[in-house]
């Protein structure tokens, strides 16, 4: 690889990420042994190889089009996410929807074979504990009234998506937190030193760590992983996605702590048609060119002036190219529907 982009955007699988160079100083996590680091490492490459050949994720990551040497605003996004992976910082994406804020995180998970993305949608109600860890104190409750005296505390925790993304590994794992927002208003706030950080302890396991240094529990994905001291520490900053509509402000210090990107409008005509192509397969574009050209070209008119996303554009060519499809006069009708304004 004879450039300094590790992420290409150019949907070609390869193990670039070994050539990161380490972090700078002020974002360098120290402090986790080597052996716990290599048995998460074993059994991390142990789950992969459960995996189907081309799960959901991939296929999502494979269709993204975001490569474009002679678009500007295309090529800044591929800037910007190699520029989270240098420096380890989070990247806080802002468009509209459709515009492939969340096919972002998929695409640098596939193309640099970081295993499947760890989502966390957010709602009004999510907290940073949702984001950790969940403690199952009422099923642990109901095994000791039946009999089970086991001190395994390990098996009634599960960490979430960021608590998971945490955790040591070789190479760092893709987190999408998803419509960041949609949060209260305190979660970014909750988010500052953990993105400093970069570790948080489990309480009910630091309050047992002199008598049970090493405890197992259950990740994300649903391996089972040896947590030490109560703690969690990353090793390798992960690459942390979040996604943002424009609908509200950030403080300050949360937006110091991310880098920021306003992601491109995907208007250009050859560009959906690459959108076309990936979703609805290569032979796509030549079952009825004039109409998806008319199609795309109603689109990027109807979307000069008000929201739409791209999802609306491959409905509407799905449903009017298929072998199947609606009578002539149905067709003005349905589309019109399917390309209705996201703020109608």
């Amino acid at each position: 690889m004879n450039t300094w982009k590790i992420f290409q955007g150019n949907r070609h699988p390869h193990d670039g990420i070994e050539k990161l160079p380490p972090p700078p100083s002020w974002r360098q996590f120290t402090g986790v042994e080597k052996s716990l680091v290599e048995e998460i490492a074993t059994r991390w490459n142990n789950f992969l190889q459960t995996l189907d050949a081309e799960t959901r994720d991939q296929k999502r990551g494979k269709s993204f089009r975001i490569h474009s040497p002679e678009n500007r605003e295309q090529n800044r996004v591929v800037n910007m996410v190699n520029a989270a992976l240098y420096l380890r910082r989070p990247l806080l994406v802002t468009g509209k929807p459709g515009t492939g804020k969340t096919s972002l995180a998929y695409a640098v998970a596939y193309e640099l074979k970081l295993g499947p993305v760890l989502p966390w949608y957010i709602t009004a109600r999510s907290s940073l504990q949702d984001g950790l860890y969940r403690y199952d104190a009422i099923a642990r409750l109901q095994d000791v009234q039946m009999g089970d005296k086991s001190k395994d505390i390990g098996r009634y925790i599960t960490l979430g998506p960021l608590g998971t993304a945490l955790l040591p590994a070789h190479r760092p794992r893709v987190l999408l937190i998803d419509e960041i927002d949609k949060s209260d208003i305190n979660l970014p706030n909750d988010l500052l030193n953990l993105f400093e950080e970069g570790e948080f302890a489990i309480p009910e396991l630091a309050r047992i760590s002199p008598e049970q240094n090493q405890v197992e529990v259950t990740t994300a994905d649903g391996i089972s992983v040896p947590v030490q001291d109560g703690k969690i520490r990353c090793c390798n900053f992960p690459l942390i996605i979040l996604t943002d509509n424009g609908e509200r402000e950030f403080p300050p210090a949360f937006l110091r702590r991310c880098l920021r990107l306003p992601m491109p409008d995907q208007t250009n005509p050859t560009t959906l048609k690459e959108i076309v192509e990936a979703h609805l397969g290569e032979d796509s574009l030549t079952q009825d060119p004039a109409k998806i050209n008319q199609l795309i070209e109603q689109f990027r008119n109807r979307r000069s002036q008000g929201d739409l996303a791209t999802d609306q554009l491959l409905n509407a060519i799905y449903m009017v190219t298929r072998e199947l499809k609606p009578e002539v006069s149905d067709e003005k009708d349905l589309i019109e529907i399917l390309m209705r304004y996201l703020n109608s």
